[in-house]
C-alpha cells in the first residue's frame, strides 16, 4: 500500500477506472520489488505456503464489493474453497461474561449442524470461544484477521490461528510492508477495516455481546449497509447498560431469542 494511501482513497482510486488492477499504478520495476519483499517478510514470519486473491483476477469473491470500501487484495492460507460455504460470522467482547462465552459456543455448534461455515475475527473473547468450538463439533471455520498472516494478536491465539491457516482458512488484507513500518499504536485501524470484509464475506453477523463502544458495532453498521443479515441475541436487549441493541434494530437488525430466529430469517430451499 502506498505512502498515505488508505483502504477508502484506494477503493477511491479503483472505482474511478473499473478495469484496473493494483498492477496498473506501479511500475513493472516496483511491483516486482514489492512483491519480492513482501515474500521475504512472510518467510521471516514463518509464512512459505499462502495465496493472494485480487478483484478481477481469480477467485476474488464478488460479494466483497458490497463493502463500502472493498479491498483488491486478500492473503489467505487454508483451503480457499471454504469462503463459498454458506457461512455467518460470530463475533463480540473480547472481554466477554461467562454466558457470553457460553452462548458463542452453542451458536458456533448450531451454525456447524446446519454446515455452515462459522466465521470470526480470532480475537480473545467471543470470536476465540467460536472458532474454537466450531473446530471441537466438527465444522468449519474462517478466521478473517486485523494483522498481517505472519502476526498473531493476541499472542495467546497464535496456536490456534496456526491451526486455522493448515486446516481451515485463515483471510488477511493488511499490507504486509506497511504493517511493519508502521507505529504500534496506528496499526489498530486495520481491525475495524477487516470487521467490514468480514461482513462482506457472509451471509450475515450475529452480535453476542458488546458494550456500548465495542468494535464489533463497525461491523454491525458494515452489515447493513452491505444488505447483510445482522442479528443480537436477545440476552444484549436486556442488558439496561448498552443502548445500541434498540438502535440496530429499529435499522433493521434481527433480535435473537432463540436459534430459530436466524433461520428463519435466511434462505433455504
Amino acid at each position: 500500500m502506498q505512502q498515505g494511501a488508505t483502504f477508502k482513497t484506494l477503493a477511491e482510486k479503483f472505482a474511478s477506472d473499473e478495469t484496473a488492477l493494483p498492477s496498473d499504478f506501479v511500475s513493472p520495476f516496483e511491483a516486482d520489488q514489492t512483491a519480492t519483499a513482501v515474500i521475504e517478510s512472510l518467510h521471516k514470519s514463518g509464512v512459505y505456503h499462502f495465496g493472494v486473491r485480487i478483484n478481477k483476477a481469480g477467485d476474488y469473491p464478488a460479494r466483497l464489493r458490497d463493502a463500502k470500501y472493498p479491498v483488491e487484495l486478500l492473503y489467505y492460507q487454508g483451503t480457499w474453497e471454504l469462503s463459498e460455504m454458506r457461512s455467518l460470522a460470530v463475533v463480540g467482547s473480547r472481554k466477554p461474561s461467562e454466558e457470553g462465552i457460553k452462548r458463542a459456543a452453542r451458536l458456533a455448534r448450531e451454525l456447524v449442524a446446519r454446515k455452515f461455515a462459522v466465521v470470526s475475527g480470532l480475537a480473545a473473547g467471543v470470536d476465540k470461544a467460536a472458532h474454537e468450538a466450531a473446530l471441537e463439533a466438527g465444522g468449519r471455520t474462517i478466521a478473517v484477521i486485523g494483522t498481517p498472516l505472519g502476526e498473531s494478536y493476541p499472542k495467546e491465539n497464535a496456536e490456534l490461528q496456526t491451526r486455522i491457516a493448515q486446516e481451515h482458512l485463515l483471510v488477511s488484507q493488511v499490507p504486509v510492508l506497511r504493517y511493519a513500518a508502521q507505529p504500534f499504536q496506528h496499526r489498530r485501524y486495520y481491525f475495524p477495516e477487516r470487521n467490514a470484509t468480514m461482513s462482506a464475506l457472509t451471509e450475515g453477523t450475529i452480535i453476542v455481546e458488546a458494550g456500548e463502544t465495542s468494535g464489533t458495532l463497525t461491523q454491525a453498521r458494515a452489515a447493513l449497509y452491505q444488505g447483510r443479515k445482522l442479528f443480537i441475541l436477545d440476552s444484549c436487549f436486556n442488558n439496561p447498560a448498552i443502548t445500541w441493541p434498540a438502535r440496530f434494530e429499529k435499522e433493521g437488525a434481527i433480535r435473537v431469542r432463540e436459534p430459530a430466529d436466524i433461520w428463519k430469517a435466511l434462505p433455504f430451499e
